[in-house]
Protein backbone atom coordinates (compact mmCIF):
# COMPACT_ATOMS: atom_id res chain seq x y z
CA UNK A 1 0.00 0.00 0.00
CA UNK A 2 1.59 3.04 -1.45
CA UNK A 3 2.56 5.59 1.53
CA UNK A 4 1.45 9.41 1.71
CA UNK A 5 2.64 10.21 4.53
CA UNK A 6 5.51 9.90 7.77
CA UNK A 7 5.02 12.05 10.84
CA UNK A 8 5.46 11.85 14.59
CA UNK A 9 5.69 7.89 14.07
CA UNK A 10 2.12 8.01 11.97
CA UNK A 11 2.59 6.01 8.55
CA UNK A 12 -0.59 7.38 6.43
CA UNK A 13 -1.39 5.19 3.51
CA UNK A 14 -3.65 4.97 0.35
CA UNK A 15 -4.97 2.23 -2.03
CA UNK A 16 -7.99 2.12 -3.62
CA UNK A 17 -9.45 -1.19 -3.15
CA UNK A 18 -13.42 -0.97 -5.54
CA UNK A 19 -15.45 -0.96 -2.97
CA UNK A 20 -14.93 1.12 0.35
CA UNK A 21 -15.50 4.49 0.20
CA UNK A 22 -12.68 6.93 0.57
CA UNK A 23 -10.82 6.59 2.89
CA UNK A 24 -7.09 6.06 4.22
CA UNK A 25 -5.22 3.96 6.59
CA UNK A 26 -2.91 4.82 9.22
CA UNK A 27 -0.34 2.72 11.23
CA UNK A 28 1.43 3.82 15.03
CA UNK A 29 3.84 1.99 17.05
CA UNK A 30 1.93 -1.49 16.04
CA UNK A 31 -2.08 -0.38 15.89
CA UNK A 32 -3.71 0.53 13.03
CA UNK A 33 -6.76 2.53 12.20
CA UNK A 34 -9.16 3.48 9.04
CA UNK A 35 -10.17 6.85 8.46
CA UNK A 36 -12.54 8.65 6.26
CA UNK A 37 -11.17 11.51 4.45
CA UNK A 38 -12.03 13.89 6.85
CA UNK A 39 -9.86 12.15 9.75
CA UNK A 40 -12.27 10.25 11.44
CA UNK A 41 -10.99 7.18 12.65
CA UNK A 42 -13.72 4.71 11.24
CA UNK A 43 -11.98 1.42 12.77
CA UNK A 44 -8.80 0.43 14.22
CA UNK A 45 -7.06 1.36 17.45
CA UNK A 46 -4.93 4.16 17.20
CA UNK A 47 -4.54 6.36 20.85
CA UNK A 48 -6.79 9.15 21.09
CA UNK A 49 -3.98 11.08 21.04
CA UNK A 50 -2.52 10.18 17.75
CA UNK A 51 -6.12 10.28 16.51
CA UNK A 52 -6.23 13.95 16.91
CA UNK A 53 -3.22 14.69 15.29
CA UNK A 54 -4.46 12.09 12.17
CA UNK A 55 -7.80 14.55 12.07
CA UNK A 56 -6.03 17.92 12.51
CA UNK A 57 -3.38 16.56 9.43
CA UNK A 58 -6.64 15.50 7.16
CA UNK A 59 -8.24 18.77 8.26
CA UNK A 60 -5.29 20.81 6.46
CA UNK A 61 -4.54 18.46 3.36
CA UNK A 62 -8.29 17.88 2.59
CA UNK A 63 -8.32 18.44 -0.89
CA UNK A 64 -5.19 16.90 -1.54
CA UNK A 65 -6.46 13.51 0.32
CA UNK A 66 -9.55 13.37 -2.18
CA UNK A 67 -7.47 14.30 -4.77
CA UNK A 68 -5.02 11.22 -3.98
CA UNK A 69 -8.37 8.94 -3.53
CA UNK A 70 -9.46 9.95 -7.40
CA UNK A 71 -5.67 9.15 -8.38
CA UNK A 72 -6.08 5.90 -7.11
CA UNK A 73 -9.52 5.08 -8.67
CA UNK A 74 -7.96 5.36 -12.14
CA UNK A 75 -5.38 2.36 -10.91
CA UNK A 76 -2.67 5.16 -10.44
CA UNK A 77 -0.28 5.32 -7.07
CA UNK A 78 -1.06 8.65 -4.85
CA UNK A 79 1.14 11.07 -4.32
CA UNK A 80 2.94 12.19 -1.22
CA UNK A 81 1.54 14.56 0.92
CA UNK A 82 3.26 17.28 3.29
CA UNK A 83 3.51 15.69 6.89
CA UNK A 84 2.27 17.85 9.96
CA UNK A 85 4.55 20.84 10.49
CA UNK A 86 4.87 22.69 14.30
Amino acid sequence: MPTIAMFLGILISMRWDGHLSPHFHAWYQGKTGTFSLDGIMTDGNIPKRQQNIIHGWAAVHAEELAANWETCELGEDPYRIEPVRF
